[in-house]
């Protein structure tokens, strides 16, 4: 992954407080933030934005992290866009099935 002027990335957290702190720390460092709060959002604004890179929480309302990533990685228009896991939930089992399922990476 390469750095760009105007990178755009969405940021899927349904918890306000995390959301806002990742949003202002990105907008800073030159970034186009995109928040949203659920899963079925986060698929919408993928769809509509295209963003270069998606952080993507596991546990969020409507739809959780692991059905959006295994909808986006069956997509050949969005397979494509890297998605780093952002997630509180440390069994190995949830990283290994969030990388069987297309994420660059898990923090």
């Amino acid at each position: 992954m390469y750095y760009k002027d105007n990178m755009k990335i969405l940021l899927a957290e349904d918890d306000k407080f995390i959301s806002r702190a990742y949003t202002d720390g990105f907008k800073r460092a030159g970034f186009e933030v995109i928040p949203v709060f659920d899963g079925n959002e986060a698929l919408v604004k993928i769809k509509a934005e295209n963003p270069d890179l998606i952080l993507l929480d596991l546990i969020m309302p409507e739809k959780n992290g692991f059905e959006v990533l295994e909808e986006l990685k069956t997509n050949d228009k969005l397979k494509n866009i890297p998605v780093i896991v952002l997630s509180n939930l440390g069994q190995d089992s949830d990283i290994e099935r969030a990388k069987d399922l297309g994420a660059a990476d898990y923090m």
